[in-house]
C-alpha cells in the first residue's frame, strides 16, 4: 500500500475569535472520522488555524483504500428453483443484480439451510476522489450557529471562502468544496509578506507561510510566542502580565504574525478601582494589564499587534490614544457615582422588574435582606450586617459604571460601600454574593459573605420554581444549575451546619403570596439533592457510591458530603463487596415481611452460635457507634461497622432465618433488622457495586 502526506486548507474572511480553536478541533475530528469511515489508514493528523484559515494536515494517509471480498447472499436454494430444477424469479433477479447467472453461484450451507451465495470482488476506491466530498462533510458538521452567505452564491459558511487547496504530496486534489475548486493558491498576510502564493507540496505548508506568507498557522506555537513574550515584557516593566487563558486563546486567534509591544497610561486613572479598568482593557480592548509585585495595577498594558512594523512607537501612540477615552469614561462614571451613596439608590430599584410575578428589584433585595439575616443567625455571623448588605445587594445596578461596565457588577458595590463607610462585612458581601460565578470559581468565606451569597441564590431558585419555570433539558434561562451547585459548595466548603429543608423553607415564606407552585418547597429540594450527584459525579465518585447516601436523603449538605466520603473510603475496604452483598440480602429478606418488622432481639431464643455471635458482637458495637453518629464521624462508624463481615458470614451459612417457629423467625428478623439500621444511619451500603 502506498502513502502520501495530504493537506487541506480552507482560506476564509477573519473567523470569530472565540470559535476558532473549537471549529479547527471539530474540522479534525469530523474529517479524521470520514476517514475511518472510508477504511482509509493514516499515522498521525494534526490541525492548523489562523484568523483567515482552517488547515488539516494527514501524515502517511493511504492512497487507496484495500480490495476486498464482499459475500453478498442470495435466495434459500429451496426457493431459488422450482419443482422442474429450474432458477426461480427471485433467484434470477438476484444474479442479475449482481452481474451473474445463477449457475454461477456459490452454493453456503448453514445450520438454517443452504444458500445461493455470491463473493464480489471490490476494488478499493483512490484516496484522491474520496478528499473532496469528506472534507465538505467535515465542514458540513462544523459547529456553526448562524451561517451566512456571500455574493450570489448559495454556499453558506461561517465566514466567506475564497480559497481552497488540497494537495496530496506535490499533486492538486482536484474537486470542490464551498463553491470554491482547489488549487494551489495560499493568501498571506494582509500587509507583509507575499498576498498570495503557489504551494509545491503538503509537507511545505507552514514553511512556506512563514516565509513567504509573514504567517505563522501553528496556532499553539503563536500562542506560545505571545504568552512568553508577554511575560518577558511584563517582567521589563518590574511587573507581573494578568494573561487569562480565554484571553490568551482569543488574542492568538486575532493575529497571525504576533507582535507584543507594550504602552502606558495615565497614573491619574489608577484612582478608579482597578476591577473596572481591567475590564475595559481585557474585555474591550484585548490587553494584558500589568501588576506589580504588591497586586497593585501598574499604568501599563501589554497588547499584541498583527504587523511586524519599521517604527512601533507609531502603533504603541495608537493603542495609548484608543484606550484612553475608555479609561476616562471609566474614571467620569466612578467619579459621578461617588455623589450618591448606595443605601440612596435603593428606591431607585423599584423602577427595575426582576421578574414580573416575583416583582422589583427593591422587593428582590428585602428579600435577600431578610433570608440573610435568618442564614447569619444560623451560622452565627452579624446579622445586621447581613441584611444591610442584602439591602444593598443590588443598588450597584443602578450605578453608571455598572451599566456601562457589566461584568464588573458585585465588586463596584463593594468599593462604592467603602467609600460610605459602610462596614468591611457588609462590602466584601456585595462582591462575594454571585460567588461561585463559574466552574472553579471559588466560595466566599466571611460568614456574612456566605449568608448573602446563600440568599441571593436561594430567592432565585424558589422564586423560579415558585412561578412554574424550572429547567426544562439543557435549557436553564435563569442559571438555576449554577445557583444550586454554589448552594451546595458554599455550605459544604465552610461546613456550614445548615439543613436544605429550613433554608428553602424560609426563603419561600419570603416571597409571599407572589408564588403560584404549591409544591415550591419539594421541587427545590429535589433538585438541589439532584445537584448533588452531578457535583459529585464531576469530582469522581462513583455513581453507587453517591446513589447509597441519596438513599438515606440526608438535607443537611455538610453531613452529605461527611457520609459520600466515608461511603467512598468504606467502598475500598476489603470487607466492603462481603457487606455490601450482605446487606442486600438482609433488605430482600427484609422486604419480604409483612406488617411492622420486629424490633427487640431477646437473647434467650438465640439458639445458633453464629446469631448469639452476631448479637454479641453487634451488642457491643452499637455504645461506640453511637457518639461516632452524632458528631458525624461516619467513617469512623464504618470502620467499626466493617468489623461485623465474619459474624454476618458465619450467620448466613449457619443461619436460617426463616425458620419455622414463628418466635425464633421474629427474633432473628429483628436482629437482621438492628444490623441494617445500623448501616442504614450513614447510607444504604447495599446499593454498592
Amino acid at each position: 500500500m502506498n502513502f502520501e502526506n495530504l493537506l487541506i486548507e480552507i482560506g476564509t474572511e477573519e473567523l470569530p475569535p472565540k470559535a476558532l480553536r473549537s471549529l479547527a478541533e471539530s474540522f479534525l475530528t469530523n474529517f479524521t472520522e470520514e476517514l475511518n469511515k472510508a477504511e482509509l489508514p493514516f499515522a498521525n493528523a494534526c490541525w492548523y488555524a489562523a484568523p483567515r484559515r482552517l488547515a488539516l494536515y494527514i501524515e502517511k494517509l493511504a492512497l487507496a483504500q484495500e480490495d476486498k471480498v464482499v459475500e453478498k447472499r442470495g435466495p434459500s436454494v429451496a426457493a431459488a428453483f422450482d419443482a422442474d430444477g429450474k432458477p426461480t424469479k427471485a433467484a434470477q433477479g438476484w444474479a442479475r443484480g449482481n452481474g451473474i447467472t445463477v449457475d454461477q453461484a456459490e452454493r453456503l450451507n448453514t445450520d438454517k439451510g443452504e444458500w445461493l451465495v455470491y463473493h464480489a470482488k471490490v476494488e478499493g476506491v483512490s484516496t484522491e476522489t474520496l478528499i473532496p466530498a469528506m472534507t465538505q462533510q467535515a465542514l458540513d458538521k462544523l459547529p456553526i450557529p448562524k451561517p451566512m452567505r456571500w455574493g450570489s452564491n448559495k454556499t453558506q459558511f461561517i465566514r466567506p471562502v475564497h480559497t481552497v487547496t488540497m494537495l496530496l504530496g506535490d499533486k492538486v486534489v482536484p474537486g470542490t468544496v464551498l463553491g470554491i475548486d482547489s488549487a494551489r493558491t495560499i493568501r498571506g498576510h494582509r500587509f507583509m509578506g507575499e498576498a498570495s502564493f503557489e504551494l509545491d507540496h503538503a509537507d511545505n505548508y507552514l514553511s512556506a507561510l512563514y516565509e513567504r506568507g509573514k504567517v505563522i498557522a501553528d496556532y499553539d506555537k503563536r500562542k506560545a510566542i505571545i504568552k512568553t513574550d508577554a511575560e518577558a515584557a511584563a517582567v521589563t516593566l518590574g511587573g507581573k502580565a494578568d494573561i487569562s487563558d480565554s484571553l490568551l486563546e482569543e488574542v492568538t486567534s486575532l493575529v497571525e504574525w504576533p507582535v507584543v509591544l507594550t504602552a502606558a497610561f495615565e497614573e491619574k486613572f489608577l484612582a478608579v478601582p482597578a476591577e473596572a479598568l481591567v475590564y475595559t482593557m481585557k474585555g474591550d480592548q484585548k490587553y494584558f494589564p500589568v501588576f506589580d509585585v504588591t497586586g497593585k495595577l501598574m499604568p501599563h498594558f501589554i497588547f499584541v499587534a498583527n504587523i511586524e512594523s519599521k517604527d512601533p512607537s507609531q502603533i504603541i501612540a495608537g493603542n495609548e490614544k484608543v484606550v484612553r477615552p475608555r479609561l476616562a469614561d471609566a474614571e467620569f462614571f466612578f467619579n459621578t457615582d461617588k455623589k450618591h451613596t448606595l443605601a440612596s439608590r435603593i428606591d431607585s430599584l423599584d423602577s427595575v422588574i426582576f421578574q414580573k410575578q416575583l416583582g422589583t428589584l427593591k422587593d428582590r433585595v428585602q428579600r435577600i435582606s431578610q433570608v440573610a439575616g435568618f442564614i447569619a443567625a444560623g451560622i452565627d455571623a452579624n446579622e445586621t450586617d447581613a441584611k444591610r448588605a442584602g439591602l444593598l445587594s443590588k443598588t450597584d445596578l443602578m450605578t453608571n459604571m455598572v451599566m456601562e461596565f457589566t461584568d464588573t457588577q458585585g465588586t463596584m458595590g463593594m468599593h462604592y460601600a467603602r467609600l460610605d463607610g459602610e462596614s468591611e462585612a457588609v462590602a466584601l458581601a456585595l462582591d462575594e454574593q454571585y460567588k461561585p460565578r463559574f466552574s472553579g470559581d471559588s466560595v466566599p468565606t466571611a460568614p456574612v459573605s456566605c449568608a448573602v451569597a446563600l440568599a441571593e441564590k436561594l430567592d432565585t431558585l424558589t422564586g423560579i420554581f415558585g412561578i412554574g419555570q424550572a429547567p426544562k433539558g439543557a435549557a436553564d434561562p435563569f442559571a438555576l444549575r449554577r445557583a444550586a451547585i454554589g448552594v451546595l459548595r458554599i455550605i459544604v466548603e465552610n461546613k456550614l451546619s445548615l439543613d436544605l429543608v429550613d433554608l428553602i423553607g424560609y426563603a419561600v415564606k419570603a416571597h409571599g403570596s407572589n408564588l403560584s407552585n404549591d409544591n415550591t418547597a419539594t421541587e427545590v429540594l429535589e433538585f438541589l439533592m439532584g445537584r448533588f450527584r452531578a457535583w459529585y459525579q464531576d469530582k469522581g465518585i462513583s455513581t453507587d457510591v453517591i446513589l447509597a447516601v441519596l438513599a438515606r436523603y440526608p438535607t443537611r449538605p455538610t453531613d452529605f458530603d461527611n457520609r459520600i466520603l466515608a461511603v467512598a473510603h468504606f467502598r475500598e475496604l476489603e470487607q466492603a463487596t462481603a457487606l455490601a452483598a450482605a446487606n442486600k440480602r438482609v433488605s430482600n429478606i427484609l422486604s419480604k415481611v409483612t406488617g411492622e418488622l420486629p424490633q427487640t432481639v431477646n437473647n434467650n431464643l438465640l439458639l445458633e452460635p453464629a446469631e448469639k455471635a452476631l448479637s454479641t458482637t453487634l451488642a457491643a458495637l452499637i455504645p461506640q457507634l453511637e457518639p461516632l453518629f452524632a458528631t458525624g464521624d461516619y467513617q469512623q462508624a464504618l470502620t467499626l461497622l466493617a468489623q461485623l463481615r465474619d459474624s454476618v458470614d458465619l450467620f448466613f451459612e449457619q443461619v436460617m432465618v426463616m425458620a419455622d417457629d414463628p418466635q425464633l423467625r421474629d427474633n432473628r428478623l429483628a436482629l437482621l433488622n438492628q444490623l441494617r439500621d445500623q448501616f442504614l444511619r450513614i447510607a444504604d451500603i447495599s446499593l454498592l457495586q
